[in-house]
């Protein structure tokens, strides 16, 4: 009996065994499955491409000098090219404020339309190359505007703080007096002794421009430059195709009075084709004229 006893405990421990056994294995089964595969983490998307629009280059603004009175004389400089093509304004300061105006005028022009300039040419603009003459007349340094400036005769602003004329400053034919209409004026004491005509001498003689235009009032024609020689054929060829397009006279040769020390000329006598460009009154600028005139300056040099 006892042994019959001891098989049955036998087989109700392993079927106890059995059933633990299928219990547990049921559960790790059961808890495998509620565990989820894990998903492949997805790839960040590509950035997308960064478009950048280019840089407009603005203008390059130089001091290439002080005044006698210690007011600048800026350049502002155009696009990137070998080629240079230089404006000046000024000269005469108050007596030729118009011209001021005209070479601001551009300047604002060339911010507004940087695609003017053409790739292999550069363009540099001084606005006021006699700012103390101008400021004896507009009361204001740098840019002024037409209700600025008084009414009546402007003559007293010609000259320079040491009543020096500017144009007759420089080294073709110097004087030490020279002709302006039917009055005697001061030519300085030397060539270039006013600091205002030395800053434009330095200016060429570093950046070696292709042409130098002055603007000036009011003859209204196109000048051209030599000293004690005939002008160029280059030069010949921007006057008139300067003038034609701005609707001026061109002339080869002032002649109504001696002109002595002139800026145009002694570019001339160092190989550096300039004009004299006459605007037809004292107080307009003519803006449509002489854009014209310097496109056409930019064709001649595009091409040549």
């Amino acid at each position: 009996m006892e042994s019959i006893s001891n098989k049955k405990l036998v087989i109700v421990v392993f079927v106890i065994a059995v059933l633990v056994t299928a219990m547990f294995v049921f559960l790790v089964v059961t808890n495998v499955k509620k565990v989820k595969t894990p998903q492949p983490v997805p790839a960040a998307p590509a950035p997308a491409p960064v478009v950048t629009t280019p840089k407009i280059q603005g203008p390059v603004h130089r001091v290439l000098g002080l005044s006698v009175q210690g007011r600048q004389i800026e350049s502002y400089t155009f696009g990137t090219g070998k080629t240079q093509l230089a404006f000046v304004g000024g000269i005469h300061g108050g007596y030729e404020w118009n011209t001021v105006i005209l070479a601001y005028d551009f300047i604002d022009y060339l911010n507004q339309h940087p695609e003017f300039v053409p790739k292999d040419l550069s363009i540099v603009v001084i606005p006021d190359a006699n700012p103390d003459g101008v400021f004896k007349i507009v009361g204001k340094e740098g840019r002024f505007s037409v209700a600025d400036v008084p009414a009546g005769s402007n003559t007293t602003g010609r000259l320079n703080a040491d009543k020096v004329d500017l144009n007759r400053n420089y080294d073709c034919d110097w004087k030490p007096t020279g002709t302006w209409q039917n009055e005697t004026v001061s030519a300085g004491t030397a060539p270039f002794s006013e600091p205002e005509s030395a800053s434009i001498k330095k200016f060429v003689l570093e950046s070696k421009p292709a042409v130098v235009v002055f603007w000036h009032s009011q003859a209204g024609a196109v000048y051209s430059s030599n000293c004690d020689a005939a002008a160029t054929a280059e030069t010949l060829d921007i006057t008139k195709a300067y003038a034609n397009a701005a609707g001026y006279q061109a002339l080869t040769t002032f002649d109504q009075y001696e002109v002595s020390g002139d800026a145009t000329d002694w570019l001339a006598s160092i190989g550096i084709p300039a004009l004299t460009v006459e605007l037809k009154t004292h107080n307009t600028i003519e803006w449509d004229q002489n854009l014209a005139g310097i496109k056409a300056l930019i064709r001649y040099y595009e091409n040549n």
